[in-house]
C-alpha cells in the first residue's frame, strides 16, 4: 500500500485523479498531511466520505513510531525506526542553546564504507523512501520544537537523490512545511554528479566530508576518493557562489596522529583558499575493531587556530550523546545484531 506522506503536490494530483477527485483535492490532501499533520486519512474531513474510504483502501498515511528512544545526559536523544527487511535507521535530536537540530537518515546502511563509520560496516540494504525520511521528522517527540534539519544520519543523501529532492521540496514549499532552505543542511561524502544536481536545484546548505587535504590519505579513510577525487569536488564548488544565503561547510573528523598536524591544517587552508566556507572540526566517536583514535583537544584547538589564522573560518563541534552511542550506526547495529541472535 502506497504512503501519502512523502508525496509532492504533483504526485498527490495523481492520487486525486485515481480517487476520482478534482485536481484541487491534491492541495487539500497536502494541507492535511503537512500543515495539519494528521495521522489518519479519516481526518481529511473536507473530502467526501466515500472518497476517503477509497483512499483508505488504497493508501496509508505513512506514519510509524520509533521502536526505541534513548536520552543522553546532555539531552541529546537518539531514535531507532524500523524499516524494510527487518532493518533499522537512526535519527538524532540535538538541542543546543537556541537551536533544536534533527539529524536524519537517508539510507538503510551505506555504500560509501568509510573506515571510521559504523553504518558502512552494515553494508547497503537500500534507499529510504521519501515517506520513511519524512516519518523520522514527523514522529520524533520533539517534532514541533525543531529549528534545523541535517541530512547527516545513516547513508549518503546524494546517493538517494530521488527521495532526497522530494523531501526537500516538501520541507521548503508553500504547500508543504514552508521551511526556509537556510534551516536545512545536506551532508555528502562527495558524489560529484549528485552534488551538481543539488547545487543546481536547491538553496539548502551543503556540508562536504573531507577529513584530509591529501588524496592518498583521504582514500585510506574514504574509498569514494578513488572515483570522486576531492580536487574535482573542490573544482565543482568553486563554480558556485556561497557568499549569500546558501552556505558551504567542510566536515573534518580528527584522528590522533593521522590527520591532526599543523601541516594538515596549512594544506587544508591552501586547498580551500578563496571559497567562502566554514570548517567544522569533529572529534572521533570510536567504533569497535577500528584502530583509529580520537585527537586531543589541544591539537584540535591548534588546528582550528591555524585555519582561522589562514583566513578559513573554523569551529570545533562539541561531541554530543556519547553515552547513548550517538555516532551513526551504533544503535542500529546493536539492534540488528540482537534481532539476528534471537532468530538463530
Amino acid at each position: 500500500m502506497e504512503h501519502l506522506l512523502g508525496m509532492t503536490l504533483e504526485e498527490l494530483k495523481g492520487v486525486a485523479k485515481h480517487a476520482g477527485l478534482p485536481a484541487y483535492a491534491a492541495r487539500q490532501m497536502a494541507d492535511w498531511l503537512y500543515k495539519k499533520k494528521i495521522t489518519s486519512i479519516a481526518d481529511m474531513t473536507n473530502i467526501a466520505g466515500s472518497k476517503r474510504e477509497f483512499l483508505q483502501a488504497h493508501y496509508h498515511i505513512g506514519i510509524f513510531p520509533p521502536v526505541k528512544r534513548a536520552v543522553s545526559s546532555d539531552e541529546t536523544v537518539k531514535y531507532l525506526f524500523p524499516v524494510d527487511a527487518g532493518r533499522f535507521v537512526e535519527t538524532v535530536y540535538i538541542p543546543v542553546e537556541h537551536r533544536a537540530t534533527l539529524c536524519v537518515s537517508s539510507q538503510i546502511g551505506c555504500r560509501m564504507n568509510c573506515v571510521f563509520c559504523q553504518t558502512g560496516k552494515q553494508g547497503f540494504a537500500g534507499n529510504l523512501k521519501s515517506a520513511e525520511i519524512l516519518n523520522q521528522i514527523r514522529s520524533v517527540r520533539e517534532a514541533d520544537e525543531l529549528s534545523n534539519i541535517v541530512f547527516m544520519g545513516m547513508g549518503e543523501p546524494l546517493d538517494n537523490t530521488d527521495a532526497l529532492f522530494r523531501v526537500l521540496e516538501i520541507l521548503t514549499s508553500s504547500y508543504g512545511y514552508g521551511w526556509s532552505p537556510k534551516r536545512i543542511t545536506v551532508s555528502t561524502a562527495g558524489i560529484h554528479k549528485g552534488m551538481k544536481l543539488f547545487l543546481n536545484n536547491s538553496r539548502c546548505n551543503l556540508a562536504v566530508s573531507i577529513h584530509s587535504p591529501y588524496p592518498d590519505e583521504r582514500r585510506s579513510l574514504m574509498p569514494i576518493e578513488k572515483t570522486n577525487p576531492i580536487k574535482d569536488i573542490i573544482e565543482l564548488i568553486r563554480q558556485y557562489d556561497f557568499s549569500h544565503q546558501q552556505r558551504i561547510s567542510f566536515e573534518y573528523i580528527m584522528f590522533e596522529n593521522k590527520n591532526d598536524s599543523v601541516r594538515h591544517a596549512k594544506d587544508l587552508a591552501k586547498l580551500l583558499s578563496g571559497i567562502s566556507c566554514r570548517v567544522n572540526l569533529i572529534n572521533y566517536h570510536a567504533i569497535p575493531n577500528i584502530a583509529l583514535k580520537r585527537c586531543s583537544m589541544n591539537k584540535m584547538q591548534l588546528f582550528c587556530d591555524t585555519l582561522n589564522t589562514k583566513g578559513i573560518m573554523c569551529t570545533i563541534r562539541t561531541s554530543r550523546g556519547e553515552d547513548i552511542g550517538a555516532a551513526c550506526g551504533m544503535l542500529s547495529t546493536e539492534r540488528l545484531k540482537s534481532t539476528k541472535e534471537k532468530t538463530v
